[in-house]
C-alpha cells in the first residue's frame, strides 16, 4: 500500500536538507534547487530517493506540482 508524505518545500536555499516536521506532520525541506521549470520536483525526488535509500521510480508527486505544499507518495 502506498504511504502519503506531506513536504512544505523551500526551493533556492543554500544547501539540501531535510528540516522539521511540523505540528500537522508535514515534512519541512530545504533545497538549492530554483523553482522553474519543474527543476525543484525533480531535485525534491531525486533528494529524497537519496535520503530514504529508494529507487526514484518509486516516489512520485500527487499534488503540489506548481506550490511549495506537495504531496509524495512512495510505492513500497
Amino acid at each position: 500500500m502506498p504511504r502519503l508524505v506531506k513536504i512544505r518545500l523551500t526551493p533556492r536555499s543554500s544547501r539540501n536538507e531535510i528540516g522539521s516536521t511540523l505540528p500537522d506532520g508535514t515534512l519541512k525541506v530545504k533545497l538549492t534547487a530554483p523553482p522553474v521549470e519543474d527543476k525543484a520536483n525533480e531535485a525534491l525526488l531525486d533528494f529524497l530517493s537519496q535520503e530514504w535509500d529508494l529507487p526514484i521510480s518509486s516516489l512520485s508527486i500527487l499534488r503540489g506540482e506548481h506550490s511549495r505544499l506537495k504531496i509524495v507518495q512512495i510505492e513500497e
